[in-house]
């Protein structure tokens, strides 16, 4: 109801029935304002920094094969803060409730965010809610922030890569956008196709310590590989260019993207990572992804060159080349 975003007993019942349970600790439970949090110890002069990201989600349908928007949410925050080098520690979130929403579902997807935050190893520690009228707030928007600690001596940036290293991506795309899309247009599959949506936390932990010399990571949700791709070579003013054959690929998805004119490398991904390394280190690092259970489909799907900077190329089957830009519209709306 509209009394549970007024700030008042409904709003108090509300923290009080289902978020505070579900979050319970000595933070958050002390209802502030703000989320006061001692950092004496974690940044001491030791060098280390404090890794900071925000997001909004807005998926629909709530409920996915393989997630929601509440497992969503925290997974895409963490993940934001993993591939930058951070340990994830805490986060917020701000939910936007339509007035008429059932309550076992907002308990579903509170149930699903507290999950996810385990699976992480992170708290949520502050938050906000507001209820808008019938009609105006498609059932639940979600907005998550995070914050990480990246250890001294750590730098990863998209402004790092440099000619000669080696592009790898830890799995197959397109898993999430197309097990959505498939549920919105009612597509079925002979094996089930699920959203990869999950915490990389330990994946990237893993790649970090075996591979120090990685220059940076990437998750390419929204506009999926190409748009992380673009990304990169633009701020690191070199160019890339990817295989086809290289790109893992489920043949649902590529089944179903023929069956829906979109084209794989633009849909979005939500538990997948790719990671920019020297040429010399590539080989190592696939070995050790492919030892993670994120990583089973790993592949190094392309090489950063000199030449064409600012521009991505792929190589196809057959010896021909295509330019592969950024995204012009919105291939799949209300994905993430």
């Amino acid at each position: 109801m509209l009394g549970h975003g007024s700030g008042g007993r409904l709003t108090t019942e509300l923290v009080q029935r289902t978020f505070l349970p579900a979050f319970r600790n000595d933070v958050l439970s002390a209802l502030e304002d703000q989320a006061t949090l001692s950092l004496s110890g974690l940044l001491d002069g030791s060098g280390q920094r404090l890794a900071f990201t925000t997001d909004s989600y807005v998926v629909r349908p709530l409920f996915f094969p393989g997630g929601d928007i509440g497992s969503l949410s925290i997974h895409g925050t963490v993940n934001d803060l993993a591939v930058g080098g951070a340990l994830p520690l805490f986060l917020s979130a701000a939910f936007i409730l339509e007035e008429g929403l059932p309550m076992k579902d907002l308990e579903r997807i509170v149930a699903s965010m507290r999950a996810a935050c385990d699976e992480s190893g992170v708290m949520l520690v502050t938050g906000d809610t507001k209820v808008v009228d019938r009609g105006k707030g498609d059932q639940v928007f979600i907005t998550t922030s995070g914050i990480g600690l990246v250890p001294a001596g750590r730098q990863l940036s998209i402004h790092s890569a440099r000619s000669g290293d080696r592009v790898l991506v830890s799995g197959t795309i397109g898993d999430h956008g197309i097990a959505i899309m498939s549920v919105r247009e009612g597509i079925e599959f002979e094996t089930a196709l699920e959203s990869d949506s999950t915490s990389l936390v330990s994946l990237t932990q893993l790649i970090l310590t075996s591979c120090p010399t990685v220059r940076c990571m990437r998750d390419p949700t929204r506009g999926g590989l190409s748009s992380a791709v673009n990304e990169l070579a633009a701020a690191s003013q070199v160019g890339v260019k990817l295989m086809e054959s290289a790109i893992p690929l489920r043949q649902e998805v590529r089944a179903a993207c023929e069956m829906l004119g979109l084209d794989p490398l633009y849909v979005a991904n939500e538990g997948k990572l790719i990671a920019v390394v020297p040429a010399a280190d590539a080989a190592r690092l696939l070995e050790v992804m492919r030892e993670h259970p994120l990583g089973r489909n790993a592949a190094i799907v392309g090489d950063v060159v000199a030449e064409h900077p600012g521009l991505v190329t792929m190589k196809l089957p057959l010896g021909g080349e295509r330019i592969i830009n950024l995204l012009a519209g919105e291939q799949l709306p209300r994905i993430c």
